[in-house]
């Protein structure tokens, strides 16, 4: 998708989408903040208690915090994909870390739902910024005074 789309001639419309990747990073920070955390409950297990447990969970957390600020890159939804994929697997270190895996999985499956919605209805011109900029148009060629 580009940035901007018609309904043939007329106003533009700004596409929606690109403000799911502030809500890509935001969950990436968050997610971020929570894998850290378990760096707190490693000790309590003796598995992932090791320098390359500690390494491997700062590290996906870490990773996370950089793929924020990576969302605005064509393939930051597969990076930040892909650290979710990490997150659940890190979870043979500290089983706790795949339950919030699984969480954050399941954030991302909504998130990626909405998004799937919001581009069918942006195709079809059905959002509320659309529908407002097809009246306007409308208003203008008919000559009626526009209300401020």
């Amino acid at each position: 998708m580009t940035g901007r789309a018609t309904d043939g001639p007329g106003p533009t419309v700004p596409d929606p989408t690109r403000g799911l990747r502030g809500v890509y990073a935001a969950v990436l920070v968050l997610e971020a903040i929570v894998v850290g955390l378990a760096l707190l409950m490693l000790p309590k297990f003796g598995v992932g208690a090791t320098p390359l447990g500690v390494g491997l969970i700062g590290g996906l957390a870490v990773a996370m915090v950089v793929a924020s600020g990576l969302q605005r890159r064509p393939w930051g939804l597969g990076l930040a994909l892909g650290l979710q994929v990490a997150t659940i697997a890190c979870g043979l270190l500290v089983p706790a870390l795949a339950v919030v895996g699984l969480i954050f999985a399941a954030v991302w499956t909504g998130i990626l739902l909405m998004g799937r919605d919001v581009r069918r209805r942006y195709a079809r011109g059905e959002l509320p910024a659309q529908v407002a900029a097809r009246e306007a148009a409308r208003k203008s060629a008919d000559g009626e005074p526009q209300e401020q």
